[in-house]
């Protein structure tokens, strides 16, 4: 086994002091986490887990899968408490970690679908989400251990993947899970417990796919196929994104898990190609993948419709994921870019601003349609958003050899050990309000080492001081600004990154897109509402070339946001009057225009909202 190439700085290092995410934060817990803690245990996937335990009566409740969410919302509660702890939460967790425990069988299996509905027929189909459901368990164990430092529910997680040790692997039986999760999270339990069979059957399940071994609904279902679940070719044969975006997303973080952790280069280059392919031919400006409903994921290259986008929030996060895998790889910042845009804009406004509403999709465009609701049916979405939201102090800091990372900026406390070396760092920022980021180190001695702090893509200019003093000697290598020295206590290091409004446009191989413009301030994109604009038709205003902006931040709206306000054009209501076809040109009347953050329209009614305005050159 090869040495990781670099590794992130734990959550529970990490102290959320103060700026945008400080609320989001901490009233996360009282919001989002609570209201998805409640509404397990109103639709029975808690009890779930007792009746299967015979610590109650009654009949299996809900779809197959739902065994998962209660894992991602215990995976949430232990983020949480790491940074705001809570005697009551953390005494429900151990509640419904003692029913999950119960309802384990003898031979390690754990799933309460099979258990209480169909016993007589476990491992007999791919699709039924048996290993996806174990690999959230995985996930939900370690990170509780982390935070409590409590492992009985780590040991039921190690018991249920020796139970698939005992089925599944060489010259054992096939398997080829219909939705990847369980080779992400057997990589995080071979670093948790250095048992390296968990990594071998995190890869023998990797390299299972392509080979004609799945079988089940998707794969015979005409129009999807085995490229739905990514199972039509070898892994470290992809070259472009195909199928259900959430199921690619958790397979390419499971290839760069194992890429980073062994000397499979083969991973490396199939998951270069297929980032180019999603970048480039794929992504929407927000961060969005996926664009069809039909199969919640892919069609074909540039297909990026606006206002039938599905661009699922489970999806962004799996962007997340991968992403901060590839910036571990290769220590290159344009990875932790797309970590940036995700978390502004993708993720966040899968969740309403109380913290209580959510969407599944995000579209770029709406009629007024599109609004954010408490649950659904199948609630991946907002499960994730409960334990995702808390582990946001995961993407901040990474290390390698004698370098510090700094990833993404938020108001921060971390203390750091790696490489004998012991840094205690205070990040005070506005950010995204505002571009500018201080960095004050608390050492107990002098230390050698390596700063390298991100360079946004998105910024063209920037200021970088030491000390107060403009630093000019430093290197600038892959996104990163980097300064190699004596680091002293009270060293104080201030990147300036200059924010403006800025016009984007898109490649005209994004047909719905041609003639039209997006707006970006910083890591941010832009919103236009219908409410801020009389309930004008947003489909009739035009931006030229003309168009002044300025940006203020205005706190008596949506929680407080920097607002873009603009001059436009816009076509008179008498222009609809006028025959269906005819020669008459346009009439124009001068508006003024409104922008808002993309993460928070739909927080003060429903209405039309465009994210593409038409431009008149």
């Amino acid at each position: 086994m090869k040495q990781t190439r670099c590794s992130e700085v734990s959550f529970t290092n990490v102290t959320i002091l103060d700026g945008f995410w400080k609320d989001r934060f901490y009233d996360h817990q009282k919001t989002t986490l609570r209201a998805s803690l409640d509404k397990c245990w109103q639709t029975g996937r808690i009890d779930n887990f007792s009746k299967a335990g015979g610590l109650m009566s009654g009949d299996f409740e809900g779809i197959f899968f739902n065994d998962s969410d209660v894992y991602k919302v215990l995976e949430g509660v232990a983020y949480s408490l790491a940074n705001q702890y809570d005697s009551e939460l953390e005494c429900e967790a151990d509640d419904i970690i003692d029913r999950i425990a119960s309802a384990q069988e003898e031979d390690g299996y754990l799933m309460t679908y099979y258990t209480l509905v169909e016993p007589e027929n476990k491992w007999t189909d791919m699709d039924k989400h048996e290993m996806y459901c174990g690999g959230h368990l995985i996930e939900a164990a370690i990170a509780y251990k982390h935070a409590t430092g409590k492992d009985k529910l780590l040991g039921v997680a190690c018991r249920l993947v020796d139970h698939y040790d005992t089925i599944f692997g060489p010259s054992k039986r096939h398997w080829v899970p219909g939705h990847e999760e369980i080779e992400l999270a057997l990589t995080k339990l071979y670093q948790e417990t250095s048992e390296k069979r968990y990594l071998d059957l995190a890869i023998w399940l990797l390299e299972q796919r392509g080979r004609g071994l799945g079988e089940g609904a998707i794969w015979n279902k005409e129009d999807w196929g085995p490229a739905y679940c990514q199972d039509d070719q070898l892994v470290r044969e992809i070259e472009k994104v195909k199928g259900h975006a959430v199921r690619a997303m958790y397979l390419y973080t499971a290839m760069s898990e194992v890429a980073r952790l062994t000397e499979k280069e083969d991973y490396l280059a199939a998951l270069d190609r297929v980032w180019e392919n999603v970048i480039t031919k794929n992504m929407y400006i927000t961060g969005g993948i996926g664009s069809s409903h039909h199969n919640e994921g892919f069609t074909k290259d540039y297909d990026l419709p606006n206002e039938t986008a599905y661009c699922e929030t489970c999806a962004s996060a799996g962007m997340i994921f991968w992403n901060h895998r590839m910036n571990l790889l290769y220590e290159d910042a344009k990875y932790a870019d797309i970590v940036e845009t995700e978390l502004y804009n993708g993720l966040l406004s899968g969740v309403s601003l109380d913290g209580r509403k959510f969407f599944y999709d995000n579209p770029l465009a709406s009629n007024g349609q599109h609004h954010r609701v408490e649950w659904f049916g199948t609630s991946c979405c907002p499960t994730q958003l409960a334990r995702f939201i808390p582990s946001i102090v995961n993407y901040l800091y990474s290390v390698s050899n004698d370098t510090l990372y700094i990833n993404q900026f938020i108001h921060s406390k971390s203390n750091v050990t790696w490489n004998e070396k012991q840094v205690s760092i205070t990040q005070k920022t506005n950010y995204p309000w505002d571009g500018k980021i201080d960095l004050q180190f608390d050492l107990q001695s002098e230390s050698s080492f390596e700063l390298a702090v991100r360079l946004p893509g998105w910024c063209n200019q920037y200021r970088l001081l030491l000390n107060g003093e403009l630093l000019e000697e430093y290197q600038s290598e892959n996104g990163y600004v980097k300064i190699n020295r004596v680091w002293h206590a009270e060293d104080r290091i201030t990147l300036d990154l200059h924010m403006e409004v800025e016009k984007v446009y898109s490649s005209p191989a994004v047909r719905e897109n041609v003639g039209k413009v997006a707006l970006r301030n910083g890591p941010l994109v832009y919103a236009f509402e219908g409410v801020d604009h009389l309930n004008r038709d947003l489909e009739r205003i035009f931006l030229s070339d003309s168009s002044h902006f300025t940006t203020k931040f205005d706190e008596s709206i949506l929680s407080g946001v920097i607002v873009i306000k603009s001059n436009a054009l816009y076509v008179k209501d008498e222009c609809l009057k006028e025959p269906l076809y005819h020669s008459n040109k346009p009439d124009l009347i001068p508006i003024d225009i409104k922008a808002v953050p993309y993460y928070s329209w739909n927080n003060r009614g429903n209405g039309q909202m465009r994210v593409w305005l038409n431009h008149r050159i």
